[in-house]
């Protein structure tokens, strides 16, 4: 049996556990699926035999996925923040998640198909938006506060006024 990590994020999903957990690995650097366990017995939403749990990582992050059926939803209460270097990086996660069936939310945040929020920030913004002159930082906010994805040569461009 493989080492338990002592704090493992659980998410809900509606039976798409195991294709989440491979589309996160295959889109993900330092991201894998591990082992899937079946159903011991018959459940609300399942039936024994039927794929239970599936343990992944994503980017490091150790995570099981829970097929506990349609009762609970992911909300933006809770998201993968994922810091990206360039455009380059930021459109290939953003495209990845928004053309794999998810959605385009406001300021870097989007959906996957299963309902779970990402923000895919890239380090440009997080610096502007940081940055100790407060018109710098009001500029870059109000510049991110136009966008779905982020537009990393905009930031840059407010910030300079």
């Amino acid at each position: 049996m493989a080492k338990q990590a002592k704090n493992t994020i659980c998410l809900w999903y509606d039976g798409g556990a195991e294709e989440a957990a491979q589309f996160y690995a295959k889109t993900f650097p330092d991201s894998s699926v591990g082992a899937s366990h079946r159903a011991p017995g018959d459940y609300p939403d399942g039936k024994q035999g039927d794929v239970l749990t599936v343990e992944f990582t994503v980017m490091g992050i150790p995570c099981i996925g829970l097929n506990g059926g349609p009762m609970f939803k992911h909300s933006e209460a809770f998201s993968f923040q994922v810091v990206t270097m360039d455009q380059a990086e930021t459109d290939r996660y953003w495209n990845a998640i928004v053309g794999n069936g998810g959605e385009e939310s406001q300021c870097g945040w989007c959906k996957d198909k299963w309902g779970l929020s990402w923000q895919i920030s890239p380090v440009v913004l997080m610096n502007a938006v940081a940055n100790p002159d407060p018109a710098v930082a009001k500029r870059a906010f109000t510049a991110m506060m136009t966008m779905k994805k982020i537009d990393i040569a905009a930031i840059e461009a407010a910030c300079r006024g």
